[in-house]
Parts: C-alpha cells; sequence; structure tokens
C-alpha cells in the first residue's frame, strides 16, 4: 500500500517538483498551499507523514506542527519542518517537529528524511 504524504507549501514551484518527485518514489501526495487548505483537509483521511514549510501567506508552519503534534488524532504522524529562513535550532526550540529539512535541499535528502519517519 501506498504511503500518503501531505505538503504544506506555498511556493506553486516547489510543491510541483516534490509532487512529481515523491510520486516517482510511489508516494501518494496531498498538497495544500497555505493553512486554509490545510485546515479544510483535515476532515479528510490522515496522511502518514506532514511535510510543512514554515513561512506560509495566511500563518504559520509551526504553528501547524504544534497544532497536529497536540491533537490526540495526529500526534502519531510524523512532522517534518521545511524552511528557508529559519535554523535547526529554532525550529526545535519552537516546535515538536521530528525532523528539519533546510531549503533549497537535494531531493534525495527529502526522501531520506521522509523514508527514516516512515520506517516500521
Amino acid at each position: 500500500m501506498k504511503k500518503y504524504i501531505h505538503v504544506v507549501e506555498d511556493n506553486e514551484d516547489i510543491r510541483y517538483i516534490v509532487e512529481f518527485f515523491l510520486a516517482d518514489f510511489d508516494y501518494e501526495v496531498q498538497l495544500s498551499a497555505n493553512v486554509k487548505d490545510f485546515i479544510g483537509s483535515l476532515n479528510g483521511p490522515l496522511p502518514d507523514l506532514y511535510l510543512v514549510d514554515v513561512m506560509l501567506p495566511d500563518g504559520n508552519g509551526l504553528e501547524i506542527c504544534n497544532h497536529l503534534k497536540n491533537s490526540q488524532a495526529t500526534k502519531h504522524i510524523p512532522v517534518i519542518i521545511m524552511s528557508a529562513h529559519s535554523n535547526e535550532r529554532e525550529i526545535k526550540r519552537d516546535t515538536t517537529a521530528d525532523d528539519f529539512i533546510s531549503k533549497p535541499f537535494d531531493l534525495n535528502d527529502l526522501v531520506a528524511a521522509i523514508e527514516k519517519q516512515l520506517k516500521p
């Protein structure tokens, strides 16, 4: 069964590249461009992993992460935060993300981080 990843990223080019690349690794991908889209998706099936950008046009990915990690329904789902403007130390201090990847990132490094989180 395919693993399902929800990507929250406002940059259309990054969303497209990540979706295309992850599909090559046989992941099913759902995309949200902002916090509003993300919140609208919460009634659907839960993913196996969230990949969340920090800076979004209508909110903050760290707040999304903290919400997910404080919810009984989603606290067990890994969250990888990605950002071009924050450092890993700040992310670890401000959120309970399972991992952090700095933008720009190598797509193979992204897949390695995802696979690390999805290991049984």
